[in-house]
Order: structure tokens, then C-alpha cells, then sequence
């Protein structure tokens, strides 16, 4: 039974960066420093614990998010510590783990690659903080590394991210002659035992402020305590008057000040050496304890007009959030989940309140990593996983079945990239069906279709790797044989204008007739807000039982476009008017005339084709530049910026997706495998007249 802690010494933390920037190097430091484990797994080797899947070990990236819980002991505070730890993507098609994490975490260390200053994921990850309010600390990583230089990644996280950071540590060198660090706190200077700093029997050495950085730490540290004291009355009146603040004074208005969003303290250093124990320090003295994040909120599912609010406490009944589920080879089906109050032991039932359904908890898990351990009983503020729960998915609310609430759940971008799977034999077509349904209940941006003209299987998901990655799970861990299509786009169709129609389905053969007559107006909506349906119906024209059939129909039909079949998004449909029959109408008949009424509307609407638009950035040394913005400009990209970032060119450019498969391989060949690029989606965009009479006639990916 793992040892309890009180909720105020518990930290639930993420770790997101955008790819290579050290995440999961940082976490294998973090396990072995607080005595997890007892030597460091280095992902370039395959070795890391928390890639623990063969496929992360073999790329080096991490794919799935990965949870572990540690202990840390501050030397700041001398208090035990709780730390459950999440270890996320970088890669920006895995982008749902790191959503789901960070709906779940109080607190999260964003690492920045201390050559590069903030990537193209490090802006998604975030806006995603942003968006669930997670407090966060920056760690300027691998400033050891040749180019590293950190000024340069400091004013690239005010300028890109928030004005808001507050450097508390200054590097005492940087890139080869890095040694140490300032910790601006303590107004102290701490150096490397050994020159080599990721010795393990490493220590960091207290000592005195090198010469040449006393004035430039001086000023450092007076801008900090500025800003500090500004969120506090008695410090700012103290600090006016002349008097020294004590370390605790800083800390706990830091701390304050984090938490609440106010400032997003920045540490640096080289991520694989002994500092790793002055930002365990940090996290616990400056990220929040559940007991800090404000109470949850939830709705009453009875009466979804009440609001409901939970404390983190375990006198209150119990309510959790399933953020993940996976499939374990030994266990069967995890649901991870967190649970925000009241505690759940082994042998209970709870309430899945977003299914109505019960489930029972046979088997509770704390994880570390792919291992796992029992427990009888979880309790407010702990993250753990249940065993074998049927009904439950990503983003379903746990909660005491005498007490049911629904909190917020977690929201998914849609798949931009499809392609078609089909197995390789017989036996293949029975495991394969199988399969992809756990894969799907696993991963929210994994979608499974079967194309109704040709009866293929279609799966869509973020990109060309994630795609990869299921397919090659589907083979290893379902052990099914398939061939894989080459990638499509996942376009969708529109209105550009408004329009009205009529639906009419009337039958008469012999005894009871079919009738349903509705007439509908359709409107365009802004690029994003989706679909609507509003009834206008008065004075009951057409009887209240059968608008919800209506309602069906005109969703069915705006599954399938008419230019060449893709979802109809973004419009606004009212229906206005028609008429029933006493006797013949019926739900099936209304069903159908409103699927004729939307179909006949959207093509007097001026209906056009939406394409994914990616944002694309690019670094490549500078005798490559003009080749790389010329094939950039060939594939319809639009350049919006080109920078200097080192000794290297960075171009910032919009491309459709169409435009990019097989890019990883032009680009290499174009600049002999020095450049890079990232991609995520940004934007859907009218495709230009030509390109949609291509894919009309089926000549595009």
C-alpha cells in the first residue's frame, strides 16, 4: 500500500514541450533522483521507462502519454512530497494525449530546447495549458548544447508565448562552457562537482556568485522581486522601505503568483544533470496541491440546469474524470482517471453519469509506466486506473450513484488525414474489426468509417505517423495482417450562400401510406462553429413528435455532401414550414423528407469544397533557403515569415495538406538532411476552382 500523503503535499504535474525538446529525458532523470530507479533509461538507447512501448523505443519519440508517481523531499521546506507525473507527446499528431493530460493536471513544466527557444509545438501545448488554466514553470533545456543560448529562448517565450515570465535562474555558460547555475531565489550560485554534468554521481556545489555575472544577477534579481512584490500589499510595502524579503517571503508570493497565472517562473540548465533536483525543489514549493485548484464544477444529469460544485476532499461523495483508456496485454481494458473529490475503494459500484450506466471497480492501479500497482482504495487528488470498466471512455464522468454529477468533458480535434485498410485474408478480416475498435476506444482522434460504394474500411487521424503507428500497433499487439491505401485529405464540403427547399416523401401502395412534407432554409456559418439545427415550426404545422426525425434526416444528409461526398459543415439549418398527414405521417417518412429538404437546399446554396490548411515551419542552413521557399511556394504554400534563429534560416508558411505527403523525404534530399520541419493544422480554406474539379473526377489525394 503506497505510503499517504495529505492532499497538500500531493503534485499532479505534466511534462509537454514540443518534439526532442527532453521531455522524457527529464522524467528518466526525475525517477532516478528520487530513487525510482536505479539507473537512467536514455531514449536514444531505446532504454527509457516511460517509452515504454517497442515502438517508442525504436523511433525515440514518446506516442502515449505515460503516468508515474514519486516522492520528493524539498531541501527548501524539508516536507515529503507526492509527485504523479505525466509524461506527454511532443510529436503534434499525438496532440489528444496531451489535451486529455492536461484536463486532469494541476500544474505542468513546459521544456523549451535551450538552442531552439519556442517550436511550433510549444505554442500548441500552450494554448492547450492555456485552456484549462494550468499554472506552468519554463525550464530552458540543453543549454550545454552547441547554440544554446539562453537570451535568445527567454525573449522568444515572451514574444511568442507571454509577456508574463520571470527568469528566476541565470546559466553560468552557456553551450560548451556551461557550469552551473544562479538561482536568483536563493542569490546563490551552484556548480557542477564534476565538469561532466551528466555524471551520476554528480552534486551540485553551493558558491559564490562568479565576478563577472554578480551585476548582471544583481539586476536580475531586483527585476524578479519588482514583479514579485507587485501581487503583494506587505511585501511591496516592505520592499519600498528598504528591507530585504526572506527566501520564504519570495517563494510563498511566487507561488501565489504562479498559481494564479500571473507569471510563469523560467528555470534553466542542462535537463540530464543533477540540477533535476533544484526543479523537484521548484515544482513542489511553486506548482499547486489539488487543495489549491479551484473547486470543480459539474452539472446535475437530471436537470442539466444546476450547477453543481466539489471540493477536493474525501468527506465529499465521490466524483472522478476518465481521461485515457488503454488496452494493457495483461490485464485487459485501463481506464486512468482522476479523481477531483470524495475516495473510491475496491468492490463499490459508481455511476458512469455521461452514460447513465453502472460500473463495477473490481481492480484499482496506481501506474508507473507499463508496470502497475494495487491498491484498495483511491482517494481526492490521486490519479490511478480501474481494471476491466465496459461502458467507459475518454472523457465520461465516475461519480457516487446516490450523488450523480457530469463534469466538463474533454473535446478532440477532428482527423484531417484518411486511408483505406483492408485485411490481408480471411482470418485477418474477423481480428481486424477487433482490433480497430479498441484502438478507436482508446484514442478520440482515431475514426473508423466503411465507405458505402466500395464497402472499404476508411481510419482518419492526425497525420501520416499517427496513422503509421496505429497500423503498426494494430499488426504487433492484434497480430493482424492489412495493406494500407495511400493517404487522403479529409476535405469537407460547404454553403457559400443561403437557400430554401422542400423535402416531400409521399407513398400510397395499398393499406397505410407514407407522408412527410418539410421546408427548411439553409445559412452559412463562420469557418468553425459547426452545424445547427433550429426548429421554427409554430402553431404545430407539423406535430412535435416527429421534429426530432426531421432532425435526423437532415444529419444523415449532411454526412455526405453533394459536390463529391465529404461532410457538410458550418451551416445553420431552420425548418420553417410543412405539413403531415393524420393517418399516413409517420417518423420514417419525416426522416426522409428532411435528408430531400437538406440535399436539395445545399445545392442551391453555391456549395464549395474546404481543404486542411497546415501551418509548416522549417529550419534549414542558409545555402538551401531559396530552394526550400521555392518548392514551399510551389505546392500553393504561402510564406508569412522567414527569421533567423542561430545559424540557421527558419520559414514560418501555410500549405495545404494535399501538398505535403512525401514532404520528409523531398525536403531531405533537397537540403542533403539538414533541414527540418514540423506541421499541425491550422485553418479548413476554400479550394481553389481547378483543384475541385480534380477531386470531383477523383485526381487528388
Amino acid at each position: 500500500m503506497p505510503e499517504q500523503i495529505p492532499l497538500d503535499k500531493i503534485r499532479n504535474i505534466g511534462i509537454i514541450a514540443h518534439i526532442d525538446a527532453g521531455k522524457t529525458t527529464i522524467t528518466e532523470r526525475i525517477l532516478f533522483y528520487t530513487g525510482k530507479t536505479y539507473k537512467i533509461g536514455e531514449v536514444h538507447k531505446g532504454e527509457a521507462v516511460m517509452d515504454w512501448m517497442e515502438q517508442e523505443r525504436e523511433r525515440g519519440i514518446t506516442i502515449t502519454s505515460a503516468a508515474t508517481t514519486c516522492f520528493w523531499k524539498s531541501k527548501l521546506t524539508d516536507k515529503n512530497h507526492r509527485i504523479n507525473i505525466i509524461d506527454t507527446p511532443g510529436h503534434v499528431d499525438f496532440t489528444a494525449e496531451v489535451e486529455r493530460s492536461l484536463r486532469v493536471l494541476d500544474g505542468a513544466v513546459v521544456i523549451f530546447d535551450g538552442k531552439m527557444g519556442v517550436e511550433p509545438q510549444s505554442e500548441t501545448v500552450w494554448r492547450q495549458a492555456d485552456k484549462y488554466q494550468v499554472p506552468r514553470i519554463c525550464f530552458i533545456n540543453k543549454i550545454n548544447a552547441l547554440g544554446g543560448d539562453f537570451s535568445m529562448s527567454l525573449n522568444s517565450i515572451k514574444e511568442r508565448l507571454s509577456r508574463n515570465v520571470l527568469a528566476i535562474f541565470l546559466p553560468i555558460g552557456e553551450s560548451n562552457q556551461h557550469k552551473g547555475i544562479i538561482d536568483l531565489i536563493e542569490n546563490k550560485a551552484f556548480v557542477y562537482k564534476n565538469p561532466d554534468p551528466v555524471s551520476l554521481d554528480n552534486a551540485l556545489i553551493e558558491t559564490e556568485i562568479p565576478h563577472d555575472l554578480k551585476e548582471k544577477a544583481q539586476k536580475a534579481r531586483e527585476e524578479m522581486i519588482e514583479k514579485i512584490v507587485e501581487t503583494n500589499d506587505k511585501l511591496m510595502e516592505k520592499y519600498l522601505q528598504g528591507q530585504e524579503l526572506s527566501q520564504t517571503e519570495i517563494i510563498s508570493a511566487l507561488r501565489k503568483a504562479t498559481q494564479s497565472g500571473k507569471y510563469f517562473p523560467v528555470m534553466v540548465a542542462d535537463g540530464r544533470s543533477v540540477f533535476i533536483t533544484k526543479l523537484l525543489d521548484y515544482i513542489v514549493e511553486l506548482l499547486p496541491s489539488p487543495l489549491d485548484v479551484p473547486q470543480i464544477m459539474g452539472m446535475n444529469p437530471q436537470n442539466e440546469e444546476e450547477q453543481i460544485i466539489r471540493q477536493a476532499s474525501v468527506s465529499e461523495p465521490f466524483s472522478a474524470l476518465a481521461f485515457k483508456v488503454a488496452t494493457d496485454p495483461f490485464v485487459g481494458t485501463l481506464t486512468f482517471f482522476r479523481v477531483y473529490s470524495g475516495a473510491l475503494k475496491v468492490g463499490t459500484y459508481v455511476l458512469n453519469a455521461s452514460k447513465n450506466k453502472k460500473e463495477r471497480i473490481g481492480r484499482i492501479v496506481l501506474m508507473h509506466s507499463n508496470h502497475r500497482e494495487e491498491i484498495q482504495e483511491i482517494s481526492a487528488g490521486e490519479i490511478g486506473a480501474a481494471v476491466g470498466l465496459k461502458e467507459t471512455t475518454t472523457g465520461d464522468t465516475l461519480c457516487d450513484p446516490e450523488k450523480p454529477i457530469v463534469l466538463e468533458t474533454i473535446h478532440f480535434p477532428d482527423p484531417v488525414i484518411s486511408v483505406a485498410i483492408e485485411p490481408k485474408t480471411k482470418i485477418d478480416q474477423e481480428k481486424m474489426g477487433l482490433a480497430l475498435q479498441k484502438l478507436a476506444r482508446e484514442d478520440p482522434t482515431f475514426e473508423i468509417k466503411t465507405n458505402e460504394e466500395t464497402n472499404q474500411t476508411i481510419i482518419s487521424g492526425m497525420g501520416e505517423l499517427h496513422l503509421e503507428i496505429l497500423v503498426e500497433r494494430m499488426k504487433r499487439e492484434f497480430k493482424v495482417g492489412a495493406n494500407v491505401s495511400q493517404p487522403q485529405v479529409a476535405y469537407k464540403e460547404t454553403i457559400s450562400a443561403s437557400a430554401q427547399a422542400e423535402g416531400k416523401y409521399i407513398r400510397q401502395t395499398g393499406g397505410r401510406g407514407q407522408y412527410g412534407h418539410v421546408v427548411i432554409k439553409i445559412e452559412p456559418k463562420e469557418r468553425g462553429e459547426g452545424f445547427e439545427f433550429e426548429n421554427a415550426i409554430k402553431g404545430g404545422i407539423i406535430p412535435q413528435e416527429f421534429i426530432p426525425a426531421i432532425e435526423k434526416g437532415v444529419k444523415l444528409a449532411v454526412s455526405k455532401g453533394v459536390i463529391a461526398g465529404y461532410p457538410i459543415v458550418d451551416l445553420r439549418v431552420t425548418l420553417f414550414d410543412g405539413s403531415f398527414h393524420d393517418v399516413d405521417s409517420s417518423e420514417l417518412a419525416f426522416h426522409i423528407a428532411g435528408s430531400i429538404a437538406l440535399q436539395e437546399a445545399v445545392k442551391r446554396a453555391k456549395p464549395i469544397i474546404l481543404e486542411p490548411i497546415m501551418k509548416v515551419e522549417v529550419t534549414t542552413p542558409e545555402n538551401h533557403f531559396g530552394d526550400v521557399i521555392g518548392d514551399l511556394s510551389s505546392k500553393r504554400g504561402q510564406i508569412e515569415e522567414t527569421s533567423e534563429r542561430g545559424n540557421v534560416k527558419v520559414i514560418n508558411a501555410k500549405v495545404p495538406l494535399a501538398e505535403m505527403f512525401g514532404y520528409a523525404t523531398t525536403l531531405r534530399s533537397m537540403t542533403q538532411g539538414r533541414a527540418n520541419y514540423s506541421m499541425e493544422f491550422d485553418h479548413y480554406e476554400t479550394v481553389p476552382r481547378q483543384i475541385t474539379q480534380n477531386i470531383i473526377e477523383g485526381k487528388v489525394k
